[in-house]
Parts: C-alpha cells; sequence; structure tokens
C-alpha cells in the first residue's frame, strides 16, 4: 500500500483582484504559509499559467515549477473544469455557457467547441511537460435537461447522446494516450457523467479508453444521496484523482434534492467546509488508503456560510489529520514464522 499526498489546495474558488489571490507568487506564499503542500492550478486563469506556453515549452514549465517550488509547494494537477465543460453543451445553456469561453466565440457554438477542445489538449500536453499524469476536467453535458424525465424521453436519445460525447472527447483522449496522462473527469451533477452508471455508459461509449478516469469528490454523492463509500469500492481501478469537499442533506417539507431553486444556503443539500458537513472523511481517506491511491488529497473549498480563508486555514491541518500512513507490516507477524511446508500439511491431516 502507499500513502495519500497533501494536503493541496484547488486554486479556483480563491484567485480575485487583491493579494493574496491576485497573483501567483502571492498565493504561492499564502498557501504555504497555512500549511499546504500542493497546488492544483485551474488553466482558465492566465495569472497562474500560460497554457499554450505550458503545452509548447518545457523550459516555461521547468520554470513554473521553479516559481512555485521556491515557497516549498508542488503543482499536483492542472485543472480544465470550464473548458471541458464547453466540449459538450446543449443549446438551452449556450448563453449561459458563453462566458466560460473568451468573447470572440460568444454565439457562436462550433467556434466554442473548437477552442475547448484545443484548451483541453493544451492542457494534457502541458501536464506531460510539468512532469504530472493526470489532469482533471468536466464531462460536458448533451442531455442534462433530460435527467428528469418530463416529458419522456424518446427512445435512444440517451445512447446517441453517449455516443455523441465519446465522439467529441475521444480525439482528446487519444492525445492523453499519447502524453501518457489519465483524464480524470469529475463526477458532477450537471455533466453527463454525474454518477457511476453515466461513468459506466462513457467508458463503453469510448470502448474502454485506458485513459478515462476520475475525479472523487464525495460532496456531490451527498447530494445525489449516493452511497460515496461503496462508490470507492466498485470503481477505486478508476480513481485517479481526490477533491477533499464537504456537504451536507438535510431535506424538509419544503425542499429536497432538487432545492426549490433555492441560493445555496437554502437549499437541502449544500457544500460546506471541511468538518462542518456530514462526509464521513475517516471511512474515505481508510478506503483509499486500503486500494492503494496514491494520488493528492485536494481541498476544494465551498461552503455558503463559512469564510473561504478560514475555510482554508482550517482545511489543511483537516487533511494532514486524515492522512493514514500506511503499515509496512502485518500487526501479527510477531506471532508467526517462516512458511514450513511439511508443518502445514501436518496441520490439515496429510502429513506423515
Amino acid at each position: 500500500m502507499t500513502n495519500i499526498k497533501g494536503p493541496a489546495i484547488f486554486l479556483a474558488q480563491f484567485m480575485g483582484d487583491e493579494a493574496p489571490f491576485n497573483s501567483l507568487d502571492n498565493i504561492c506564499k499564502w498557501a504555504a504559509s497555512i500549511g499546504y503542500k500542493g497546488i492544483q492550478i485551474p488553466t482558465w486563469d492566465d495569472r497562474l499559467i500560460d497554457l499554450q506556453k505550458a503545452a509548447e515549452s518545457k523550459t516555461y514549465c521547468d520554470e513554473l515549477k521553479g516559481k512555485v517550488g521556491k515557497y516549498g509547494l508542488e503543482i499536483t494537477e492542472l485543472s480544465t473544469h470550464l473548458q471541458g465543460q464547453l466540449v459538450a453543451v446543449n443549446p438551452a445553456y449556450n448563453v449561459m455557457f458563453d462566458g466560460f469561453a473568451p468573447a470572440e466565440v460568444h454565439g457562436k457554438p462550433k467556434a466554442r467547441t473548437a477552442w475547448a477542445v484545443q484548451q483541453v489538449k493544451w492542457a494534457i500536453q502541458a501536464s506531460k511537460n510539468l512532469g504530472i499524469d493526470v489532469h482533471a476536467t468536466f464531462s460536458g453535458s448533451l442531455i442534462w435537461h433530460t435527467v428528469y424525465p418530463w416529458p419522456q424521453r424518446p427512445q435512444g436519445l440517451v445512447d446517441t447522446a453517449f455516443k455523441e460525447l465519446a465522439r467529441r472527447w475521444k480525439p482528446i483522449l487519444n492525445v492523453a494516450e499519447d502524453n501518457g496522462v489519465d483524464v480524470c473527469y469529475e463526477i458532477h451533477p450537471g455533466e453527463d457523467l454525474h454518477d457511476g452508471v453515466t461513468f459506466e455508459m462513457f467508458l463503453k461509449a469510448t470502448k474502454n479508453h485506458k485513459r478515462v478516469n476520475i475525479l472523487y469528490d464525495p460532496s456531490h454523492f451527498v447530494l445525489q444521496q449516493l452511497d460515496y463509500l461503496a462508490y470507492i469500492d466498485i470503481y477505486k481501478d478508476y480513481i485517479r484523482m481526490f477533491h477533499v469537499k464537504d456537504a451536507e442533506f438535510n431535506p424538509s417539507g419544503r425542499v429536497g434534492v432538487y432545492g426549490g431553486y433555492q441560493g445555496w444556503a437554502d437549499r437541502a443539500g449544500r457544500f460546506r467546509s471541511l468538518g462542518d458537513g456530514q462526509v464521513d472523511f475517516r471511512s474515505i481517506f481508510s478506503k483509499l488508503a486500503q486500494y492503494g491511491y496514491d494520488g493528492w488529497a485536494v481541498l476544494e473549498w465551498e461552503c455558503c456560510i463559512k469564510d473561504a480563508d478560514q475555510g482554508a486555514r482550517e482545511g489543511a491541518p483537516f487533511i494532514t489529520d486524515h492522512i493514514i500512513k500506511v503499515t509496512e507490516k502485518a500487526f501479527d507477524d510477531f506471532a508467526g514464522g517462516e512458511a514450513d511446508e511439511k508443518l502445514n500439511r501436518k496441520i490439515i491431516g496429510i502429513g506423515r
């Protein structure tokens, strides 16, 4: 068994216009000062990374690693959550998702998709140049608007959608194969890959492409009321990344899973700072350690109540306290001995 690495922090929710959240140097200094050992970089923020340059220049990536390393940090992974979302967008969401792309492709769905595909490919190539073999993204969605089917979905719609989703992702996955990088889809409501069954459907549609893997985030399973511990047992061989994010589900006579169109604070399912929600992280870390997960434990902070800086400061020791140093020997080794075939045969009644 191997040890989980951490704590690390996903920078997406922290970047802003004021120090220490307004530049790579400033946010690295801040993250290191509160106990983090790694940073996960959102590639859509050019204050943190020049994505095209990182894809094309190993020298630039070495310089970037050095810049981060001087604060005692590592770049754990790159993220293209926003760009991955745009690989597959149903027309119903065109206007809302245009904000994830540059102005020159707004109102141009085909151009926006081409931009997104290139972005994810660059991020995969940049990951290789950084010496990282996993990449975080979203799958996007073509049929999320039919998740609760009324009117009823036409026969064959789901199959057609997943074939198209796989068609769009296969060229990206092939780039990932060429660069030795696993694409880790965050299993997330709003994406066509939002639970176990939909992950399996996508895997099948890609003909079991070896680079299709999972970013595991239990918070999204709490909000779906899915067994997030059994999920690890089932999909342990695909879990290559881990977001440590808490959540709670408190249904009432007024709101349930769908949230009644309310803001986050008034929903039954809410994201919370680490330790403030209902996720059983001790069992999660135990299972991941048992199954040999050797990636990073990365804080993704999202909370509808607590301040971000406080959540980050509490998150580093929380993760550290949950990381298990795996044993190198069985606890009862002292009572054993070397193998003795003659003795073993005698014990089971076939020796003389």
